[in-house]
């Protein structure tokens, strides 16, 4: 994959990513061919670039398949846009079409446990919090499932991850989306929005109301008792609380918003589990990222052996995938590319990746595309 700026779009490219409007609809989804027409509306949307498959126009390469098909993220994040709309209307909502989407992702993670996770999708600005609220629920349903979480359970702990951000709905979008560090009396703002999301559905008096809150109202805790709303410190924490944080803060970390670029899952991955002592249960977060590919399908490597991209990853070797190398280390073209799988070459290193503004020019430096090699 590679990102490209909305003006470097050509119809035949493949998409990588999808992208939901501010209707809470899907407008385009991966794997779709571009047209002129959706680059157009792509770039009336105000979007700025754009991740496709690969540059040729008539490439076969596909974006790799996610854990949850398009068609079910599209149709829960319209499901979570409307329970917002309903709450911001009249303080209520019908938990009956929230819950039918909670049960399609469960469905789709049991049925498609065979993909890791590739979250690639785009939010037009007002669309963060219904996108990043369906992301959650998979994230932490999937996490669930490998917890060996009861049915009952699992059917709890998604819908009450979708419903996680219900308590922003009591914070200014001017605070939400501020591009600088808030300001003291700021973040006393936001720190009220767990204990209001639980108020919101606790008022609700749907069956199981106390135990769908948990999530809402503690999934900014952390283990060493440094998060809130209450401070709760390791096992205190219910593990519902210990799933959601860390689906949490992986797809706020990956997911771009009106002040920054999402960043790599590689780099989220380094963030979380090297970057951040005492925040998550180290437990469930080695657990999670055993079916996150931390370098997906597509993602261009420097490493020892030179330059190569990722044809597969396997559960449990997310971090070792395996590359095909098709350039030395001075990005000379190999005859042959060949390739390693890195999880039994334990002596070679993986470097970095290769951003998209680098692979972008080396392309054009070496004339070849190297997304051929898994087309």
């Amino acid at each position: 994959m590679i990102e490209l700026q909305i003006k470097n779009l050509k119809p035949g490219m493949v998409i990588a990513q999808s992208v939901y409007n501010s209707s809470g609809a899907n407008y385009l989804t991966r794997g779709q061919r571009l047209t002129q027409g959706y680059i157009d509306r792509l770039r009336e949307m105000g979007l700025q670039d754009m991740h496709v498959s690969a540059l040729a126009t008539d490439s076969n390469c596909m974006p790799p398949e996610d854990v949850l098909q398009e068609s079910t993220r599209a149709m829960a994040v319209k499901r979570v846009y409307d329970v917002f709309q309903q709450v911001s209307k009249d303080g209520t909502f019908d938990v009956n079409p929230l819950e039918r989407a909670s049960i399609s992702v469960l469905n789709d993670i049991t049925e498609r446990r065979g993909n890791l996770v590739q979250l690639t999708d785009i939010r037009v600005h007002d669309m963060y919090t219904f996108a990043h609220s369906v992301n959650v629920a998979m994230l932490s349903a999937l996490l669930g499932v490998l917890c060996g979480l009861s049915k009952a359970e699992l059917s709890e702990l998604t819908l009450g991850a979708m419903l996680h951000d219900l308590g922003k709905l009591s914070v200014s979008g001017d605070i939400l989306n501020k591009p600088d560090r808030l300001t003291d009396e700021e973040f006393a703002i936001i720190k009220k929005h767990p204990a209001h999301g639980r108020k919101l559905i606790m008022d609700m008096k749907i069956p199981n109301a106390a135990r769908l809150s948990i999530v809402a109202h503690q999934h900014h805790e952390k283990m060493n008792g440094k998060g809130y709303p209450e401070g709760k410190a390791g096992k205190e924490i219910h593990k519902y609380g210990r799933i959601a944080a860390i689906a949490d803060v992986y797809d706020a970390l990956t997911s771009r918003r009106p002040y920054k670029k999402g960043y790599s899952p590689e780099l989220a991955y380094n963030i979380m589990k090297n970057c951040s002592p005492g925040h998550f249960d180290e437990e469930l977060l080695q657990l999670f990222f055993t079916n996150v590919a931390i370098y997906p399908v597509g993602t261009v490597l420097n490493t020892s052996l030179g330059y190569g991209i990722v044809r597969q990853v396997e559960f449990g070797k997310t971090d070792r995938p395996i590359v095909c190398i098709f350039a030395d280390k001075n990005l000379r073209r190999i005859p042959t590319p060949y390739d390693v799988d890195f999880s039994a070459a334990p002596e070679e290193k993986i470097s970095n990746v290769i951003n998209d503004k680098e692979l972008y020019h080396f392309i054009f430096q070496m004339n070849f595309d190297p997304s051929v090699l898994i087309g």
